[in-house]
């Protein structure tokens, strides 16, 4: 007779899609344009995504991440989350710097 230990290891999951980008729904509601601003977002993610032949990243709204900017939304990725460093996006026009900064690997 052979006894199972009571504690069996985690199942992990690998999905296709690329790690989320977060985004602080507090700073959305605050900055001007706020859901201009993450659809612009969105948008530059996916156009990201096609350069490089994938699927893009989902776009997670979140609570307050804690930075609390005045005029900026703060976003992260799972690279820039790695290098302890958020992406703070003022406006429409530097949505893409921002997804440039957001997509970078840790290893560049």
């Amino acid at each position: 007779m052979t006894i199972m230990s009571a504690k069996s290891s985690p199942t992990i999951a690998r999905p296709k899609r690329p790690p989320p980008v977060l985004i602080c729904g507090k700073c959305l509601s605050r900055v001007d344009g706020g859901k201009k601003l993450k659809q612009a977002l969105k948008a530059e993610l996916k156009q990201a995504a096609a350069g490089r032949g994938g699927k893009r990243p989902k776009l997670v709204t979140t609570s307050c991440l804690g930075i609390c900017p005045k005029r900026a939304a703060v976003t992260a990725s799972a690279a820039t989350l790695g290098r302890g460093e958020y992406v703070l996006v003022e406006d429409l026009k530097k949505a893409a710097v921002a997804v440039t900064a957001l997509m970078k690997s840790e290893s560049a």
